[in-house]
């Protein structure tokens, strides 16, 4: 039986800890996970404390994976392999010396293409019509390893992170079921990546979910689909209460409306109508800091532009 250590601190580590536990040959015997004073770090945090000890796994909370403390916690471990999967900070050479050749990750996008940061909105905001789940061996850059698996399936044209999200864990548990009686039988696939067709994502922040109201409606609605849960959302302003819309769809503008870009035109009892900078978009859901609807006539971020 093979023993695994497992880096992680989301749902897609949550997944990959209940398949690891539950293969016959494999088991789980380190979880490493975020400390619960970090866990805001991440909008999909989950805490793994619970599942930890229900496979007889022991936990190690780290602000860093790096760190002599973490790697000793590893080391000690003396898995056979250890598997990243949910996990945000980079691997550095000391980590990747725990275990070199037999440290596994995966990345929701269709490497080479998309390494880096935010593969999910951003495979929304790039109006990607096809992506994958890439299941690798970790390199000495990111992202850039052999691959071992990758389970491609189309984006839909209304994608949210959601339903993304979970394309992802769905494809992560069919390639780790694959995978793991593969390495547990000897067989290593590597396939190396072709790094012609690279391409880089930058990291996102909450704040980059702004919505600015002189873009057209499609592209905010692309916008709320793409931070949407599990991340913080799109947001904007009335006034000074943050407004977060959670869903929203486009409008065809026929030229009824003489308004402020920005400005609610039409609005019922839990929805309302925005003027963009082309078109008109329909909020279907939102909160706001206050509890409290926007006005008809309001003029959404005019303050915050």
């Amino acid at each position: 039986m093979l023993k695994a250590a497992l880096v992680g601190c989301v749902g897609s580590t949550e997944l990959a800890a209940r398949i690891l536990a539950n293969s016959p040959d494999w088991s789980l015997d380190l979880i490493v996970t975020l400390e619960l004073a970090a866990a805001k770090r991440h909008s999909d945090f989950v805490d793994l404390s619970g599942l930890a000890s229900e496979s007889d796994a022991k936990l190690f909370r780290t602000f860093n994976s790096n760190s002599p403390e973490c790697l000793r916690a590893v080391a000690e471990a003396d898995v056979d392999f250890i598997f990243v999967i949910g996990w945000s900070q980079i691997c550095r050479t000391e980590f990747m010396a725990l275990k070199p050749d037999k440290i596994i990750g995966y990345h929701p996008a269709a490497l080479p293409r998309l390494r880096g940061r935010a593969a999910l909105p951003w495979t929304i905001l790039l109006q990607e019509p096809i992506t994958a789940g890439s299941l690798m061996w970790l390199g000495n850059d990111a992202d850039n390893g052999d691959l071992i698996d990758q389970q491609y399936f189309h984006v839909a044209t209304d994608e949210t992170a959601e339903t993304l999200y979970a394309k992802h864990q769905a494809a992560l548990a069919e390639m780790l079921e694959r995978s793991l009686s593969k390495i547990a039988s000897g067989q290593l696939p590597r396939h190396p990546q072709d790094p012609r067709y690279a391409t880089y994502a930058a990291k996102r922040t909450r704040e980059d979910g702004l919505i600015d109201w002189r873009a057209d409606a499609f592209a905010i609605d692309r916008l709320v689909r793409a931070v949407g849960r599990p991340y913080p959302g799109a947001f904007t302003f009335n006034n000074d209460d943050r407004l977060t819309i959670w869903r929203s769809s486009v409008l065809p503008d026929c030229g009824m409306h003489h308004a402020m870009t920005g400005q609610i035109v039409e609005r019922s009892e839990d929805q309302f109508t925005v003027v963009t900078g082309n078109g008109l978009l329909k909020v279907l859901e939102w909160d706001t800091t206050s509890g409290k609807a926007p006005s008809q006539h309001a003029v959404l971020g005019r303050d915050r532009a």
